[in-house]
């Protein structure tokens, strides 16, 4: 179960409820929203059959222009079916019209996944593995999910369920052919409201605020709202605010504006009345209000606290924080939660098309400064707790606005969840505004608070843009910081090609400019990559040199994360004792000068090599203490990896149980982040403890999983581990395939020529000498 209403990112075509509904709660009825009776009927019917039977259709799509009220209806006749979907609601505003881009799939998925109970930082960075997670948890669950404001079907395609219990309605201004072509949605085609339904939503409205209006004055004011509910609701709350103002000379006012509008007509005359009643309602804010309005159409992000507007209008913040609910009152804004607000994106529009007419060049660049500003030196105080030990960005004041202080590590973390849709796309605005150096400075420095939630393919995306804006500044050492963190954000989802890329062209800028510091970190990263290759003599050649150059800087926390990183080359190699030593020099480094993070690889790596030296209670004590600090630095990277050695040990203790579940926590962690490799190791381990369990069949089919992942990753030596894990799952049922998957393993391991590749290889020619035949 849901348990309970789930809404994200709370946005209507103007015309639904005020307010701010909670995340778990249905906007209320209100006042003001008249029913489309024929229209509620037709999305009624698609939950009976022709015989009376309970039917429920896949797609259902909502269409009509601008402000027609698609939103409104689709929640309305949510309230009153919600009894048929007793798992609960999803609804998400995939802002398909803003100005701005659009929600991706992938994007609505990290939203709507931590309200089906995944935890945010657990999300997968691969589209397909969100999606297919997002499937399989609403499967056997009768769930209505709501897709407003969609332009195309990519957008919508991920977020359909499995599930033929659950029901999607679409808004759109689209009719979204292909849903209805590939995927059987039928179709709702939405037009503006009767006149007298028209006529009803206006009087509603104002009720209670003026006299009884004139009929036919108010037929007339609705007709030059074209009858669009966005509109009809923008003007009905300002007849209503001026209870003494005769309606003839509200009507004049607007005709006024419409004459304007008249002159610049483009034929849409739905679009050009709500634009009309934009401009009446803008011209009456007093010039405060207006200002921040058509400043905060330069924002780029979805949406934004107080302290951002404020930033970007150069105002206190109490008095931006009235503004705003000004701006909310009279429906300008819309607020989706405490502390946030958010634009439909018509009025977002409208907003950027005023900040273009209306404030100068010097204007709009110095607020989106401002904001750009506030933003990464919030994040810089940010970055003291989530990444305390890395190299602050020295950035350049550009507003008053006093950056965001915090308290605790979870603080810190809770603002870069909550924020860290809004930093790329504020970069990108930045380049595109000819800012480059505070584009590609404030770039590096939300790198470095970016929470584990946030999709690796849209920072990368920022770092394209970062990097070039560093390279027409010409500042050589911004392009190797950037080049450095793409090449680590490739490496996690096994781009490895990609990082090795990035990380030998920041160690020829680095070398070139004589940063000796720069070079051996380069050379650290390097090394990674080609431990992930298992190129093992590369990997440590790489790490030797960068202990060496890290130990000359007199750096010793780089030292010791080196100094760990051949420990684990060693092991990889089956040096253990090497590793051993190694690893104990690093941990103790470490642990020095408070490195958690460092600590607990360290940890990790004990723990591997105390299970091999025949000491699984140590191991696992080991195991459990690195897995303790990954779970304080809320890091799901970290947690998903040493998940897998807390598994082994717990194999090696013989706790089947407590392994199981660590793999598969394991599992479902690194598919959610998108790394496929750590997902099949953790697949290896479910099916070694299932071989332990004498549950063959079940062993076959996760390592049969592993093998085909690690084919697919060009990964010849995990491959052929899992073939040996295949192979001695089916020995004892069907030696004849055990003996091909066993020979199969051989010829992956020929180019290995470590100690480890050695014993293995002896090992599994020993288990094929005791086949029968």
């Amino acid at each position: 179960m849901l348990g309970g209403i789930h809404f994200h990112d709370h946005g209507t075509d103007g015309e639904g409820a005020p307010g701010s509904p909670t995340p778990r709660q249905l906007p209320a009825d209100v006042p003001g929203f008249v029913n489309r009776t024929r229209e509620l009927d037709q999305l009624n019917a698609v939950l009976t059959g022709e015989d009376g039977s309970p039917l429920v259709v896949s797609v259902y799509v909502v269409a009509g222009t601008a402000g027609a009220g698609k939103t409104s209806l689709a929640l309305r006749w949510a309230h009153q079916v919600r009894d048929r979907f007793p798992d609960g609601q999803l609804y998400i505003n995939l802002r398909g019209y803003d100005p701005g881009r659009p929600v991706t799939g992938h994007e609505a998925l990290h939203r709507f996944l931590p309200a089906l109970g995944v935890r945010p930082g657990s999300i997968p960075q691969d589209l397909d593995a969100a999606s297919a997670l997002y499937r399989s948890l609403l499967a056997d669950r009768r769930v209505l999910v709501v897709l407003d404001n969609a332009a195309t079907v990519s957008q919508v395609r991920p977020l359909l369920p499995g599930s033929a219990g659950c029901l999607v309605v679409v808004t759109s201004r689209s009719r979204l052919s292909g849903l209805t072509v590939r995927n059987g949605a039928r179709r709702l085609t939405l037009g503006t409201l009767p006149q007298a339904e028209a006529v009803a939503l206006l009087r509603t409205i104002t009720a209670g605020y003026r006299p009884a209006d004139d009929l036919d004055k108010l037929t007339e004011l609705a007709d030059l709202c074209a009858r669009l509910p966005l509109a009809l609701r923008i003007a009905a709350e300002r007849a209503a605010s001026r209870p003494h103002m005769r309606l003839d000379d509200l009507i004049a006012d607007l005709r006024d504006e419409s004459g304007l509008w008249d002159a610049l007509s483009t034929g849409d005359e739905e679009e050009e009345a709500v634009r009309t009643v934009f401009a009446w309602s803008y011209r009456a804010l007093p010039e405060p209000a207006a200002r921040l309005f058509r400043l905060l159409g330069l924002h780029p992000g979805p949406d934004f606290g107080p302290q951002a507007a404020a930033a970007l209008a150069g105002l206190p913040l109490g008095r931006a924080r009235q503004l705003l609910d000004f701006l909310a009152g009279v429906h300008l804004l819309e607020q989706p939660a405490p502390d946030r607000y958010q634009f439909h994106d018509l009025l977002r529009a409208y907003a950027t098309d005023q900040a273009q007419d209306h404030e100068s060049s010097a204007s709009r660049d110095a607020a989106l400064l401002r904001l750009l500003d506030w933003y990464a030196r919030t994040a810089d105080a940010a970055q003291d707790w989530l990444n305390p030990l890395e190299a602050h960005v020295p950035l350049t004041a550009a507003g008053d606005q006093p950056a965001l202080s915090f308290p605790d590590y979870d603080s810190a973390m809770n603002w870069s969840e909550r924020e860290h849709g809004n930093l790329p796309p504020a970069v990108h605005a930045a380049v595109a505004a000819g800012h480059d150096g505070p584009a590609w400075r404030s770039a590096i420095v939300f790198w470095w608070t970016r929470p584990s939630a946030a999709p690796v393919t849209a920072w990368l995306a920022m770092g394209d843009a970062a990097l070039a804006a560093a390279g027409r500044e010409g500042d050589r050492g911004g392009e190797a910081q950037l080049l450095t963190l793409m090449g680590m954000d490739h490496r996690q989802i096994h781009r490895l090609a990609d990082s090795l890329e990035c990380h030998r062209r920041a160690l020829t800028i680095r070398r070139e400019t004589g940063d000796g510091s720069g070079e051996a970190y380069s050379l650290n990263l390097i090394g990674l990559v080609h431990l992930r290759r298992r190129e093992l003599d590369l990997a440590a050649t790489h790490f030797e040199d960068a202990l060496r150059l890290f130990r000359q800087q007199r750096s010793p926390r780089l030292s010791a994360t080196a100094q760990a990183n051949l420990a684990a080359s060693h092991h990889h190699a089956g040096r253990l004792a090497e590793a051993a030593d190694a690893a104990r020099e690093a941990l103790a480094a470490h642990r020095a000068i408070g490195n958690r993070s460092g600590e607990g690889n360290a940890l990790r790596l004990l723990s591997g090599i105390e299970r091999e030296q025949g000491d699984p209670e140590r191991a696992l004590s080991t195991a459990r203490q690195a897995l303790d600090l990954a779970l304080g630095l809320r890091n799901h990277w970290l947690e998903g990896y040493w998940l897998l050695t807390l598994g082994d040990a717990q194999q090696a203790g013989e706790q089947y149980d407590e392994a199981l579940v660590s793999y598969h926590r394991s599992a479902t962690l690194h598919r959610r982040l998108g790394d496929r490799s750590r997902e099949a190791l953790a697949w290896s381990g479910t099916g070694e403890v299932y071989v332990h369990l004498d549950r063959a069949r079940e062993a076959a089919l996760f390592h049969r999983r592993a093998v085909a992942a690690h084919h697919e990753l060009d990964d010849a030596w995990h491959e052929a581990l899992a073939l040996d894990g295949l192979a001695t799952a089916l020995a004892g049922t069907d030696p004849t395939e055990a003996h091909e998957h066993w020979r199969a393993a051989l010829r992956l391991l020929t180019p290995y020529e470590d100690l480890r590749a050695h014993a293995t290889r002896l090992r599994i020619e020993g288990r094929l000498g005791m086949l029968p035949g």
